[in-house]
């Protein structure tokens, strides 16, 4: 007898006719079963599939549009109103409010740190009574809509790593950006775009560099990655044919790379190779889906009105506000603003103002614009930089100019839409609106949040990279339920 008939023979005395049936009649029923499950539970999910994802609770929201405000808005001079702040102003900050804070560089060279009051007016708006600056008229006009979070708090202190901190849940380089993360978690409902887009303002101030890591996909695989849509003929690089080359020809020469990359998938099995089958057929079907939703011919004249004089200037932050509602409407599940300028050291009062008439319209008439379609409902917004600024004066204090430091301790952020809640804030800052009085947020308490508002469990969208499970919040992050609808 062979080895090959041994072994027949030793299974065929281990399983008898009985239980033979028994388990192929339960391994049937499993099969049958998950065949009916969302998604098919025993099949994996096909490399160019659109289909979304089945979250982990019902969703309040189905989409988000993230307004960074990159370099750190004064959230005493926009939305934290401190009227002691007239009282002491110039006067050295206490070191009893102090605490032994850690400084930047550029604060720790000074004598002394002169408190400074702001110099623009405040007033309560709607029927919510928040407190806006003059410098947002607009906004101020939409206080109803929003909620306001004072409380924001970080670690970090400088910039870069404060902005990948809130983008990616660390302060390295590397991890996956929470655009990434609902990419993977949630999938994409429109199979013609990306699941996860950017926009860079064209005409802010580059004080700060940005860098396509806080897009990333990480260590995800890499068709999650955020795609950067440009102003000007190209949106996407790459994407257009190249000269003497036609649609027909760019099928025909996509077909036989996707033959030649499954070939290469069979031999090596890296899962990487079919994401890149997967990213070349949404580059051949973006060939038409962009050119349409760049196309604002069909936008009325009143609404270039609500966003602003700029809206009609491709890649200005206006113009950009107007494309992310229409990528919203196309069900792009995360779109991403960036907008630079606000890292005001010094000369404050002019670089705010500018800053302000910049972004102040364009963000209320994205609030208002979602509204009027009926899709504020199930779509966030989030606009918010990544940390505030101090409350004393960086370098010297004159009668008409001063700066603001970066500050960590408490800012403001204010969100709305799909499952907030509307025309209130939460949280608040002591008096000297330099240190967090009640109901204090981290950064992961917000991506928490967030993600609680898309219908994913932050503890359980993981990972698994170098041997361990990774997640946007690490090992942190709590719901912030007051602001909850």
């Amino acid at each position: 007898m062979t080895m090959n008939d041994k072994r027949i023979q030793s299974l065929a005395d281990t399983f008898t006719r009985r239980s033979f049936l028994t388990k192929a009649g339960i391994g049937l029923g499993s099969l049958a079963l998950g065949s009916l499950l969302p998604g098919n539970l025993f099949s994996t999910p096909s490399s160019t599939s659109s289909v979304p994802l089945v979250p982990h609770r019902a969703p309040k929201a189905k989409r988000i549009v993230y307004l960074c405000q990159s370099g750190g808005p004064s959230q005493l001079e926009l939305f934290d109103y401190k009227p002691f702040l007239e009282k002491m102003h110039g006067k050295d900050l206490p070191e009893s409010v102090r605490k032994g804070q850690r400084l930047t560089s550029m604060s720790a060279q000074q004598s002394s740190l002169p408190l400074v009051r702001s110099p623009y007016a405040f007033a309560q708006h709607g029927q919510s009574g928040a407190w806006v600056s003059e410098l947002m008229p607009h906004t101020s006009r939409v206080t109803d809509d929003l909620c306001f979070i004072k409380s924001m708090f970080t670690e970090q202190i400088n910039h870069d790593p404060a902005l990948t901190f809130f983008q990616t849940g660390n302060q390295l380089a590397g991890r996956p950006s929470i655009g990434s993360w609902i990419s993977y978690g949630l999938g994409s409902a429109n199979e013609n775009l990306p699941a996860f887009i950017v926009l860079v303002s064209k005409n802010a101030p580059q004080d700060q560099p940005l860098y396509a890591r806080l897009w990333g996909n990480g260590f995800l695989p890499s068709k999650h990655q955020g795609v950067q849509f440009r102003s000007g003929a190209d949106p996407v690089l790459y994407l257009n044919n190249p000269s003497g080359y036609t649609t027909a020809d760019r099928r025909y020469m996509l077909d036989a790379l996707k033959d030649l990359n499954q070939v290469q998938e069979e031999l090596y099995g890296d899962p990487e190779v079919a994401n890149h089958i997967a990213q070349y057929e949404m580059a051949f079907r973006m060939q038409t889906s962009v050119p349409e939703v760049n196309d604002l011919s069909d936008e009325p004249d009143w609404v270039f009105d609500l966003y602003g004089p700029e809206a009609r200037n491709p890649g200005t932050f206006a113009a950009n506000c107007l494309m992310a509602r229409r990528l919203l409407e196309r069900d792009v599940k995360f779109v991403q603003l960036y907008h630079q300028g606000w890292d005001q050291h010094g000369d404050l009062p002019k670089g705010i103002r500018r800053q302000s008439q910049a972004t102040d319209q364009p963000s209320a008439a994205l609030v208002q614009d979602l509204k009027q379609r009926g899709l504020l409902d199930d779509t966030i917004v989030v606009w918010g930089g990544e940390f505030g600024r101090t409350n004393y004066s960086q370098g010297k204090l004159t009668k008409d100019n001063y700066g603001r430091d970066h500050h960590p301790r408490c800012f403001t952020i204010w969100m709305a839409g799909g499952g907030v809640k509307p025309g209130i804030t939460y949280g608040e800052t002591d008096e000297f609106g330099y240190n967090i009085a009640h109901n204090p947020v981290h950064v992961h308490d917000f991506q928490a949040t967030l993600l609680h508002l898309m219908g994913i469990d932050h503890e359980k969208l993981t990972y698994e990279f170098q041997g361990r499970r990774f997640r946007l919040t690490d090992v942190e992050g709590k719901i912030v339920k007051g602001i909850l609808a």
